[in-house]
């Protein structure tokens, strides 16, 4: 097996991690769907679905056995990828992640088993809805690192501190998608009912812990956009003429901007479907987005390391 920089992943194996990640975002769209209409008990029974490999489509049954449907396919998409993997000459870190998402995949499917078989306990809601951003980081990981040009050895500017921030802001994000999660679940989405203000203010009277979940999730968005912003200056002012840092950032800041006007309808519609559900997928479209920016970012960090041995022996030799 080829070894090193002159690694080539097959194009065909990109673009199939590019669907799978595509489909990630598309089934945590449909599990917000079967959550923002209720319909998370409308089957009663897993894995089958009233004793059926497929039921009739009617109400939330549509919804419930249709997200059991995208997620059987991610499924096979997922374990697919891995076995593909395995079989060409890539990267050895893309077959161990390959393996590490079907692991992944196949937890999360049994999770979902146990919100229906336990009646949606919060804990095992927010656990499923967790899992599953930190499956989609690995599917967009995997989709930057099967590029056919990736490589440890890549040349991009080397900076240090701007890996450090993207990884945090990538970190931010999910910690925030965690909040969601329990307000969701919990709840608390309508807990303060208007926005921007709260209860006609800039702090509500803490007089419930819903209330308090929702305030630091509002938090949460605040602390999302000023990383976000962080990283769009930063990137900016020292990396303008990179567009693999540029282009993500950009694309982050529009969808912050979506995600802060998404979540105010969530609200002003008193949680009509569409807004909230559209709310759910905008945040892991910003989780996904910083995932490739970390990892465009931490990847001359990487080469910038790999560098220095070479560079401490080539030093020693003697004129």
């Amino acid at each position: 097996m080829t070894t090193g920089s002159s690694l080539r992943t097959p194009a065909a194996l990109h673009a199939f991690a590019i669907a799978l990640a595509a489909s990630t975002l598309t089934l945590i769209f449909v599990g917000g769907l079967v959550t923002s209409t209720g319909s998370g008990l409308a089957v009663p029974d897993w894995p089958l679905s009233f004793g059926q490999f497929f039921p009739r489509m009617v109400g939330g049954v549509f919804y419930e056995h249709g997200h059991r449907m995208v997620a059987a396919t991610v499924g096979f998409l997922t374990v697919v990828l891995a076995i593909w993997a395995w079989l060409v000459d890539t990267h050895a870190i893309v077959r161990r992640l390959a393996l590490v998402a079907v692991g992944t995949v196949i937890a999360q499917g049994l999770l979902g088993g146990l919100t229906v078989i336990l009646l949606l306990p919060p804990a095992v809601s927010v656990a499923h809805a967790c899992l599953a951003q930190a499956f989609l980081c690995l599917t967009v990981a995997l989709a930057v690192l099967t590029h056919p040009e990736w490589s440890p050895a890549t040349s991009l500017p080397k900076d240090p501190g701007l890996a450090r921030l993207t990884v945090a802001a990538a970190a931010t994000v999910y910690g925030q998608l965690i909040l969601g999660a329990i307000m969701r679940h919990t709840g608390a989405g309508l807990a303060i009912p208007d926005f921007p203000l709260a209860f006609g203010g800039l702090v509500p009277p803490f007089d419930s812990g819903a209330i308090v979940i929702h305030f630091l999730h509002r938090l949460g968005a605040v602390a999302v956009t000023t990383m976000v912003v962080w990283s769009a200056v930063r990137i900016v002012r020292t990396h303008a003429g990179e567009r693999a840092l540029v282009r993500p950032v950009l694309v982050a800041l529009v969808l912050v901007a979506t995600q802060v006007t998404l979540g105010a309808l969530t609200i002003w519609t008193q949680k009509a479907v569409l807004p909230t559900t559209a709310h759910v997928a905008c945040g892991a479209a910003i989780l996904g987005t910083l995932v490739v920016l970390a990892l465009r970012a931490r990847r001359a960090q990487v080469a910038t390391r790999a560098a220095e041995p070479l560079l401490t022996r080539t030093e020693r030799v003697p004129a």
